[in-house]
């Protein structure tokens, strides 16, 4: 089926400012809460949200094998779960509808007032039930900045790392879109002079710049999916702050890794971009450096030109741009992650999540973390309100932005914000 939504020409009869993250050729799925406290499956043109529920019922969608309640539901997993041919019809269709030579829905005003809503009408939900979450470690620059950090430049890079996609697996419940604010953290920290660890808040939150992907049901227990068949079950991307609490991951990550200083929140953003609206932006991936494994090795291009932003926004000041990276500095990319996870016959099933890793480039203003940027506190990063900040500070809300450029089109992902604040006191 041919990608028809992707028309670079296209134009919509909605009104979309030129430096939108949300043309017609992206068309992204999510979850919102409409004006009627109904909550429904939806997407986005511009600045207006789109209720796909009702454009179902209304017959727009005649034609393609859609069940009746398919977009009726509080998340998109059935929806995924019908797979790639679906998620394209549904997509090409809804640019049809939407094409300014359209005039159907256009000319139809008691239609219009049921499907359209400004974005002040509704409030995004998550758009997935994410039954499990995975956390790799794949850009070769983050690893190896921890590496020097925690050991030395020689031996930054563990043995294992250009062999395998490193991961672990992390906490679903306290997955949260973004506009959810998130409490300070407490846990064991073990202070640099101390023998014995102390209990408290940890005195070093942290963002992690990653994006994550969204599965589809895509293997039965005991079968791998080959690394040619991988994206074939990505429905999308979104952007994704995995909050870390480094002096509590410090004393507790030795020898399974990381547990409190992860599990305490996670935020996504809203809006879901289909792996077939981010083709246009495909290019070439880091060179590996030691040969890799059959089942590792891959043909084409299976990287994406995502450029990314981390801003942080002190209570009542304006926000500083503090970082600015790209997807494509990942050196494991999502099919090699896909298929390293499933090679040992892992099921991976609709809805579940699937992290990047932090994403830092070469420069150093490309860092995806507050312990790099700041060098483990040693660099602090002046604010535009004169303040200085070595990790996050309690009532400072982190912004990430994602959105690919190319040949005069963009799509984006929008924003993740969120806000830490001081150590949850039961009222």
């Amino acid at each position: 089926m041919p990608l028809s939504a992707n028309n670079p020409d296209r134009k919509s009869w909605l009104h979309v400012d030129k430096n939108s993250d949300f043309p017609i050729q992206n068309i992204p799925f999510g979850v919102f809460l409409t004006r009627d406290d109904i909550i429904t499956i939806g997407t986005r043109i511009g600045d207006t949200a789109i209720d796909l529920g009702a454009l179902h019922q209304l017959g727009y969608f005649a034609g393609i094998p859609l069940t009746d309640d398919i977009f009726l539901q509080d998340t998109l997993n059935d929806f995924i779960a019908d797979g790639r041919k679906t998620w394209r019809a549904v997509r090409n269709r809804i640019s049809e509808i939407f094409d300014a030579e359209n005039k159907t829905l256009k000319e139809n005003t008691k239609h219009k007032e049921i499907v359209l809503f400004r974005l002040d009408e509704i409030e995004m939900q998550l758009p997935v039930h994410i039954g499990d979450y995975t956390d790799f470690y794949s850009s070769k620059e983050h690893a190896t900045n921890v590496g020097t950090m925690f050991r030395d430049l020689d031996n930054a890079l563990l043995p294992n790392w250009l062999h395998i996609p490193v991961a672990y697996h992390g906490r679903s419940s306290s997955i949260i879109p973004s506009g959810i604010p998130i409490h300070r953290p407490q846990g064991q920290t073990l202070p640099g002079d101390a023998t014995e660890p102390v209990f408290g808040p940890s005195k070093l939150v942290d963002f992690e710049l990653e994006m994550a992907f969204i599965t589809t049901d895509a293997n039965d227990l005991g079968e791998p999916i080959p690394i040619e068949e991988a994206e074939e079950y990505i429905f999308g991307l979104v952007l994704f702050n995995d909050w870390s609490a480094r002096d509590i991951q410090k004393w507790e990550y030795v020898p399974l890794g990381p547990f409190l200083a992860k599990n305490f929140a996670s935020s996504i953003s809203p809006w879901i971009v289909t792996l077939d609206a981010l083709e246009p932006y495909r290019v070439e991936g880091p060179k590996p450096i030691k040969p890799q494994l059959p089942y590792l090795q891959y043909k084409g291009k299976k990287s994406y030109d995502i450029n990314l932003e981390v801003a942080i926004q002190p209570n009542g000041a304006k926000e500083t741009v503090v970082c600015h990276s790209n997807f494509k500095h990942m050196y494991w990319n999502m099919s090699q992650q896909l298929a390293h996870h499933t090679v040992n016959g892992c099921p991976i099933n609709s809805g579940d999540l699937i992290g990047s890793g932090t994403i830092s480039g070469p420069t150093p203003d490309s860092y995806g973390s507050m312990l790099e940027l700041s060098w483990k506190g040693e660099k602090p990063l002046k604010m535009k309100d004169g303040s200085e900040r070595k990790f996050i500070n309690d009532n400072d809300t982190v912004i990430m932005r994602g959105h690919c450029e190319k040949d005069g089109t963009r799509i984006g992902f929008g924003e993740v914000s969120t806000k830490l604040l001081p150590v949850y006191k039961k009222k």
